[in-house]
């Protein structure tokens, strides 16, 4: 099999696209993913029950290739069926007290918002806002609002690492800190950075991630984060017959065995409560072999050089660029408003006819290149840019 190289896409032989830039929304699977999950499907139908024990020798591989991702230690990993399994799971397991105050940002996506009112209507919790557009306009901004609102007292920030609609990078370490410092702990939905930006959990204390956007698996599998202190304060609410210290002793061990008084795991794989997608999850371990074997520092310069391409030929043609000017705050998203007179839904549509794949998040048009877009393909995307003005004319 051809070995993955950075602009290449060898290894996507049933992409129709042209150009497929809507890895922020879902990523097409590549040849060795698809052949991962269709092996670990084929395992259990030679096997039946005795393919369980490859599919937990595969688990443990796979919470090392994300510990790797994360510079985290295997241990402090559990594996989910996406992102919103991981904030659930500490939306209802963390040990809230009555009255405690949960800070989000408006203008988050709503997997990061919704778990948190859900939790605080069921525990006797306040949520507050943050703009986000004090982020946007700068960071002293926002970080200033953030630090108004933790001396207020918080117990929780829940924050995106990317925001979904403009793409801006947040400044989590910054943040991470602000909340050490006020006492209040943070969570990071990383669905949209990890795979295309660098990671390091030092300083977080919760973060989660699903397959299926730029990790570049498949649909179903995701893991979560936590800080190994975090873990041992968790109240399992969420946990199942395999959260338990030697949960499958009973089944294997012989008679007598079988109890319900074994203590929960105090750590992050106590949310795995019970049987998992193995077919996802085996999906997800090899699109990470080919992330970490490319790099992920080298994956972020590449993506970002093809966006600083495709910027500039947009905003020629009338589009408003709402990428950060900053380099730290960019990542692997462009969304631009339209020119006047014209939608973001309706040139999507043109634009897919012409083969380009791109997203509208809350009516921008979203334009997210990953590893295997090469910059030769954005002559085309302009030219199909083009055909779609001219065609839909101004509104």
């Amino acid at each position: 099999m051809t070995a993955p190289r950075l602009g290449d896409r060898s290894l996507f032989p049933l992409l129709e696209q042209r150009a497929y830039l809507n890895h922020a929304g879902v990523s097409p699977p590549s040849d060795p993913v698809r052949m991962a999950v269709h092996e670990a499907v084929d395992g259990f139908a030679r096997r039946g029950g005795d393919a369980v024990g490859p599919a937990l020798e595969r688990r443990g591989r796979l919470r090392a290739l994300v510990a790797g991702l994360l510079c985290a230690t295997p241990a402090d990993v559990a594996l989910t069926t996406n992102t919103s399994a991981g904030i659930q799971a500490i939306a209802l397991d963390f040990p809230w007290r009555r009255g405690d105050r949960i800070l989000l940002l408006d203008g988050e996506f709503p997997a990061n918002v919704t778990p948190w009112q859900q939790a605080a209507a069921a525990f006797g919790l306040t949520t507050a806002f943050v703009p986000l557009s004090a982020f946007l306009r700068s960071e002293e901004e926002g970080l200033a609002l953030l630090a108004a609102e933790l001396s207020r007292g918080v117990r929780l920030l829940a924050v995106s690492a990317v925001q979904f609609r403009s793409g801006l990078r947040m400044p989590v370490a910054a943040m991470a800190a602000r909340c050490a410092a006020a006492g209040a702990e943070i969570f990071v939905d990383a669905v949209q950075a990890a795979g295309c930006l660098p990671l390091d959990v030092r300083g977080v204390d919760y973060l989660a991630a699903g397959a299926h956007k730029w990790l570049m698996g498949a649909l179903g599998a995701g893991f979560l984060y936590v800080k190994p202190e975090r873990a041992a304060a968790l109240v399992p609410r969420t946990a199942g017959w395999l959260s338990h210290e030697d949960p499958v002793r009973f089944l294997v061990e012989g008679p007598g065995l079988l109890r319900y008084d074994r203590p929960v795991r105090r750590r992050a794989d106590l949310v795995e409560g019970g049987s998992m997608p193995e077919a996802p999850l085996a999906g997800l371990a090899a699109s990470l072999e080919i992330l970490l074997s490319l790099g992920v520092p080298a994956i972020a310069a590449h993506v970002g050089g093809y966006l600083d391409r495709l910027e500039p030929g947009l905003e020629e043609r009338g589009f408003r660029s709402l990428r950060s000017p900053h380099p730290e705050g960019r990542s692997g998203i462009l969304s631009l408003e339209p020119p006047p007179g014209f939608t973001a839904a309706g040139l999507a549509r043109e634009l897919r006819s012409r083969g380009i794949a791109c997203s509208t998040p809350d009516g921008v048009l979203r334009f997210s290149p990953h590893w295997p877009n090469g910059v030769a393909e954005i002559p085309g995307v302009l030219a199909a840019v083009d055909g779609a003005l001219r065609v839909l004319g101004p509104r």
